[in-house]
């Protein structure tokens, strides 16, 4: 039988795990991938490839990078290379009607959340800082709506206290690789009974904003320590110590609830094993921090360093 004829389209390292997963299947034909154009980043503004990039070109794969995937010239040299399916993983643009009906056995889309739940972007996020018990992934077949194509197949997994969106996310992106290389065979045989969407079930979420990262102290400690393991590794949970001229901002990177009471905010305990700070139930103690242009430390490194007194704000 011959190899299923596949263009993979994706972006980011979660991506690059399905892009890998199927280079390393003999029943797959990949014959070009499709990612963003590169992109300057860092303090110098270099051009960076995607992930995706430097793994295809280590294949041997064509390379396709255009800024709209509904120009013309693109959607030609799709059509061009006549695939029998597109695989995709978090491209980052929507697909226009001509692709998705391009493929004789269309498009599927690796999506990192139980679908209907958490349709849209920084699904991974979202499950943890609503404090969700487990997320999954989705392979579902595209339509020209965001997220809202049948399902396919489904696997879920536990949201750990140990998880942040960093931890969960590689999880994630190989639960999905192995997802989508099990599914496209029994998909492609008819085997596979697709269903569609409750739409009446189903939450959408937007992107992560920087600003989404400010700890409001009010919050009871259970949602904060959700902000915290949401946010890192970006935009990171972020706060600020008052009382100066110019307020220090800290980012905190890891933390523990407690059982202790005290105003929102205020520094109950500055010790070694943590900064403990009152929030509007229970309280939080910080055990990894960063000061603005700093780097990481542990409590009791940045206290070491910093002065910081029972008593003290944080707002």
């Amino acid at each position: 039988m011959a190899a299923l004829r596949i263009i993979f389209m994706g972006t980011p390292e979660l991506a690059a795990a399905s892009l890998a997963a199927l280079l390393r299947e003999p029943a797959f034909q990949i014959l070009a991938a499709v990612t963003q154009p590169d992109r300057p980043k860092g303090r110098d503004l270099k051009l960076q490839p995607p992930p995706v990039k430097p793994l295809a070109l280590t294949a041997g794969l064509p390379v396709l990078q255009p800024e709209r995937a509904r120009d013309e010239n693109f959607v030609a040299e799709l059509r061009a290379l006549a695939p029998d399916l597109i695989a995709v993983a978090a491209f980052g643009q929507i697909l226009p009607k001509v692709i998705l009906e391009l493929p004789r056995f269309g498009c599927l889309n690796v999506h990192t959340s139980l679908l209907p739940k958490y349709r849209g972007a920084a699904p991974i996020q979202w499950a943890i800082l609503n404090g969700d018990a487990e997320t999954g992934v989705t392979i579902m077949k595209m339509d020209v709506g965001l997220d809202t194509g049948d399902i396919l197949t489904q696997r879920a997994t536990p949201i750990r206290d140990d998880d942040n969106a960093a931890t969960l996310h590689d999880r994630l992106a190989q639960l999905g690789a192995e997802l989508l290389v099990q599914t496209i065979p029994d998909y492609v045989a008819g085997k596979i009974l697709s269903q569609p969407q409750d739409a009446a079930q189903a939450t959408h979420v937007g992107k992560i904003k920087k600003e989404d990262g400010r700890i409001d102290w009010q919050q009871p400690a259970r949602a904060i320590w959700n902000r915290i393991r949401a946010f890192t590794p970006w935009p990171g949970a972020f706060t600020f110590l008052a009382g100066q001229s110019q307020p220090q901002l800290l980012k905190i990177w890891d933390a523990e609830i407690v059982s202790q009471q005290g105003a929102p905010g205020e520094i109950l305990q500055a010790e070694k094993s943590g900064l403990v700070i009152g929030c509007g139930q229970d309280a939080l103690r910080i055990t990894l921090l960063q000061r603005e242009g700093g780097r990481r430390m542990s409590a009791a490194d940045f206290l070491a360093g910093h002065l910081l007194k029972t008593g003290q704000i944080l707002a």
